[in-house]
């Protein structure tokens, strides 16, 4: 099977390669991970520099017995070599109880560098803070974003690629099943339920798979929605359905913790501070988010073209909320290292009102940092507006810096 190299990650990873910490590649299920990861692996065994590479995939059976740090340990140490430079790859980490004492020994006796990757950013964060704090650097994987997806199902740039990645999202193992198939759409349904089953009910002790599945649907048909988890306590008993919003906010940091979906704040951009109330929900993988509730494009495209900017903005790195200035509302504060970026998306801007609201909600920001406004509009590429950029949304997808 052909493995596409995914140089935006692998540029970002080897030059920590020998710099004594670990590197923690953290993502959703089948984003890519171990791709990424293999090929680090495979660039060092062939670079002549005599790398020993010694590789643990607990989701393969044979490494089934390294259950925990000893086991891990047992199965590392003797395939250490003298006199060569030893590189330890580990994936699915969190697989292996105490895992974060067997990294730290081999740290600490500098036998190794190592490489691992995991689906939980709960367990991770708190094992690796409290185990391996100040020794390890993490970088967060993500499903294929536009170009990528181009790249992967060999596309050209255009409308009907756009709509592609709308339906089917950007896992990277759908460049082997082909478009446009029931293969497809049965892989992007079994990535689900693995999801939900192993990494929220398994991993985070939750008991009620049914509710699970009635939150995911809900946060699918909201995509784009601020709500908080009183509101939904409050939508479900209207269903008969009584469920507490302490209940409620513990499922939805499960599935943050999964990386099913991902929380955006509200924020006040005037007063430069963040609400601890009320906020949007994005999936992770578009794909995934149409496997719950099914592709109907004509009815949710504008909630789907609000999931693909959220995340690529985050894929370019930036800290993502929701603004509001006054009782306007901005879709993305987007910040990196003190720089802010503001982004409105609509669907089309048909007329002067829709025209006004996108517009004008930037208008009222009196800074001067990059304001943008991104639809599906074929007129008026590149157009500028009292210094709002109005972008179509594939070229936005397209851009690689902001």
């Amino acid at each position: 099977m052909k493995i596409i190299e995914r140089e935006f990650y692998t540029e970002k990873i080897e030059p920590y390669v020998d710099s004594g910490l670990i590197k923690v590649l953290v993502g959703q299920r089948r984003v890519g991970k171990s791709c990424i990861m293999r090929q680090i692996a495979d660039k060092l065994a062939r670079s002549g520099n005599g790398a020993n590479c010694i590789y643990v995939d607990k989701e393969d059976f044979a490494f089934a017995e390294i259950r925990d740090a000893a086991t891990l340990l047992g199965y590392v140490e003797p395939r250490l070599r003298a006199k060569k430079r030893n590189y330890l790859f580990i994936d699915e980490v969190q697989e292996i109880t105490g895992f974060e004492t067997a990294l730290r020994s081999l740290h600490a006796k500098e036998q190794c560098d190592v490489f691992c990757t995991g689906s939980n950013a709960k367990m991770l964060s708190g094992e690796l803070a409290t185990g391996l704090s100040g020794r390890y650097i993490e970088f967060e994987i993500r499903s294929l974003d536009y170009l990528e997806f181009l790249k992967f199902h060999a596309l050209e740039d255009s409308d009907a690629a756009l709509t592609r990645y709308f339906t089917f999202g950007g896992l990277p193992h759908l460049a082997h099943l082909g478009l446009e198939t029931s293969l497809a759409d049965e892989y992007l349904k079994n990535i689900y339920s693995t999801i939900l089953l192993k990494d929220v009910l398994g991993r985070m002790g939750l008991r009620n798979p049914a509710f699970l599945e009635r939150l995911s649907v809900f946060l699918a048909d909201n995509v784009g929605s601020v709500f908080s988890a009183s509101s939904i306590s409050r939508f479900l008993k209207s269903k008969s359905e009584k469920v507490a919003p302490s209940v409620i906010i513990n499922y939805l940091h499960a599935m943050c913790s999964a990386f099913i979906v991902e929380r955006a704040p509200r924020f006040d951009i005037r007063g430069k501070e963040l609400f601890e109330t009320r906020e949007k929900y994005y999936f992770e993988d578009i794909g995934l988010r149409n496997a719950l509730v099914g592709t109907n494009l004509a009815r949710d495209v504008a909630k789907i073209a609000e999931n693909a900017v959220f995340l690529h903005l985050r894929k370019l790195g930036y800290t993502v909320s929701v603004g509001e200035i006054g009782n306007a509302e901005v879709d993305f504060v987007a910040q990196k290292q003190g720089k802010t970026v503001y982004v409105q998306v609509a669907y089309l801007i048909a007329d002067e009102k829709t025209r006004d609201r996108e517009f004008g909600n930037l208008k009222k920001i009196d800074d001067n940092f990059p304001k943008y406004v991104v639809s599906m509009n074929p007129l008026n590429p590149g157009g500028n507006e009292d210094g709002i950029l109005h972008l179509h949304i594939r070229d936005f997808l397209k851009k690689e810096a902001l």
